[in-house]
This record gives C-alpha cells, sequence and structure tokens, in this order.
C-alpha cells in the first residue's frame, strides 16, 4: 500500500495534496478504496460550492457498500474530476493521481497543519 510522503491524511481517509499556498487536490486513500472494493460510482460537488472541515462533500458507491466522502479541510470547490464519470475504477488503480476527485481553494490553509503526515496515516491504518 502506498503512502506518498509529499500528501497529507485525514482519519477519514482522505487526502490532501496541497498544490500551491491556497489550491490542493483531494480523494480517498489507497486503503479506503481497498475496504470499499470495485468502485463503480462517484457522486461529486459542483463547482463554486463551499464546505467546511469535515463535512459531507459526495459520496462513492462500490459494489457491497456507499460511502460519504468527507473534507479534509474547508474548501472551495475549484474543479472536479470528470473523468471519474465514466472510470470510477481509476479511484481503484490510481487513488493518488489520475483518481483524484475534487480541486480546491483552501479556505483556511492552517488547517492541513491538523492532518496526519504519511508515517503517522500508515500507523493508523497498519
Amino acid at each position: 500500500m502506498q503512502f506518498p510522503a509529499d500528501y497529507k491524511y485525514s482519519k477519514e481517509h482522505t487526502w490532501l495534496k496541497v498544490l500551491d499556498n491556497s489550491e490542493a487536490l483531494v480523494g480517498i486513500t489507497e486503503f479506503a478504496q481497498s475496504e470499499l472494493g470495485e468502485i463503480v460510482y462517484i457522486d461529486l460537488p459542483n463547482i463554486g460550492k463551499q464546505f467546511s472541515k469535515d463535512a459531507v462533500f459526495g459520496s462513492v458507491e462500490a459494489v457491497k457498500t456507499t460511502s460519504d466522502l468527507f473534507m479534509p479541510v474547508s474548501g472551495e470547490i475549484l474543479e472536479v474530476n470528470t473523468s471519474l464519470k465514466d472510470h470510477a475504477d481509476l479511484v481503484n488503480t490510481a487513488s493518488f493521481t489520475d483518481g483524484w476527485m475534487i480541486k480546491i481553494k483552501q479556505l483556511n490553509a492552517s488547517e492541513a497543519t491538523t492532518l496526519m503526515d504519511a508515517k503517522a496515516y500508515e500507523s493508523l491504518v497498519s
């Protein structure tokens, strides 16, 4: 299982990859997708919508279950990964790269410092 060092992780198994001081990508971890199983559908928010930290921003539907997606930090949706509409399986095969879900503008950049680093997240799920 991968735990990229340049990502931050939440207890709800979402990751945050900061692109610059205010923008970041969000997705779910390899651990989360392996627990869910084969992902068949992803419901993502509209561009421009704002969410607070820990708020539900969408859901993931797998063959065996449906799970809510939680914001790792407060943010405004700048972009959604439209490739996931027809290829939800990218979350299973490339959760840290092509399987990203949303691009956000962080509303409070200091919130990212409250997330786990790779080593702490690996300890959580091991």
